[in-house]
């Protein structure tokens, strides 16, 4: 079963040095051959890349513990052990790496990889050790160990368009019928559990990512609902779009809650364009519904209006949606 994982705690190490070597030359006919001891390999580093093909951490969860290759043993005849296998942890774009103090570490924005633990040094051989007053070192350098520690990888999904809006007001049908999206749909609230996204083709040469996220309830950004796990996947979004149910009791006040929990968990949120959708109009009696749209313009708000979502009636809104990523 797909399970939807956006933040997890991993550790990794990476790869201790391998020792040096005691070695003497011993060989036919060359007498009081000196020491040739190697030095031991490079313990391997640990990378974090992400790549377009992975969608969340889920991947992740089964390991725990990520650990590069341990340096090799030197050797005689002055060779050095082989280093440590590098290893790479692929993530999502947009994962975001913390340290154990809950520091900022790295944004995967792009497909560099990003050193999180480099190998420990081999330790020398005797041979290194050698010189014109000491000729005959009996002794190596062990490799150096890298100890294990922890890290949390938390995912920010990127998008254009975010849709907002309380449990069951649409958003996955919207997501559905703009897009390609198969989100899950039902007529009760909280059919959503994870983000889903769609693409959006605008024109023949331009497309967006649109986000759907759970449903947000007020409070959500001190922890009630789902909306706290969630709030983080509309950080990066250029547009909002509330969708809000007209068969609701009031939808300026739905709005009103929607923007104060986005405020409150981040007050950049609210500077971003957005649009007002209001969905289900066929539900709602004409004078009622003239009346909302006459209070929302009054705030200099012209929202779209939806009756039953199908590929017909969101020309409108399509329209607005390339307007205001264009500008």
């Amino acid at each position: 079963m797909f399970k939807f994982i956006d933040e997890i705690h991993i550790q990794v190490k990476a790869g201790n040095g391998g020792p040096g070597c005691i070695s003497f030359r011993r060989e036919k006919f060359i007498p009081l051959g000196g020491p040739d001891g190697g030095d031991g390999g490079k313990g391997g580093n640990v990378y974090i890349q992400s790549d377009p093909r992975i969608i969340n951490l889920e991947h992740l969860q089964k390991d725990r513990c990520y650990s590069a290759g341990n340096g090799e043993h030197g050797s005689g005849v002055n060779r050095t052990g082989k280093d440590g296998e590098d290893i790479t942890i692929k993530v999502p774009y947009g994962t975001v790496l913390y340290n154990d103090e809950g520091e900022l570490v790295h944004d995967f924005l792009d497909d560099e990889p990003f050193l999180v633990a480099e190998g420990a040094r081999g330790g020398k051989g005797n041979a290194f050790f050698k010189s014109s007053t000491f000729q005959s070192p009996r002794f190596s350098q062990p490799g150096e160990h890298c100890e294990k520690f922890g890290i949390k990888l938390s995912l920010k999904l990127i998008a254009d368009v975010g849709l907002v809006g309380f449990p069951n007001a649409g958003k996955s049908t919207l997501l559905k019928t703009l897009t390609r999206a198969n989100p899950k749909i039902g007529d009760y609230p909280f059919t959503t559990l994870s983000p889903n996204l769609g693409t959006l083709e605008l024109d023949n040469k331009h497309t967006c990512i649109i986000a759907d996220i759970p449903g947000i309830l007020e409070g959500a950004s001190k922890g009630y609902g789902l909306g706290l796990s969630f709030l983080k996947h509309i950080e990066r979004v250029r547009l909002l779009i509330f969708v809000l149910d007209v068969t609701m009791t009031d939808v300026e006040d739905e709005l009103r809650i929607l923007r104060s929990e986005l405020d409150s968990y981040n007050q950049n949120l609210n500077k971003r364009p957005f649009i007002v959708l209001f969905n289900k109009c066929d539900l709602m009696e004409e004078e009622f519904l003239n009346e909302w749209v006459a209070s929302f313009k009054k705030i200099k708000l012209n929202p779209v209006l939806v009756s039953a979502i199908n590929s017909t009636n969101l020309d409108k809104l399509v329209s607005e949606i390339t307007r205001l990523l264009s500008e």
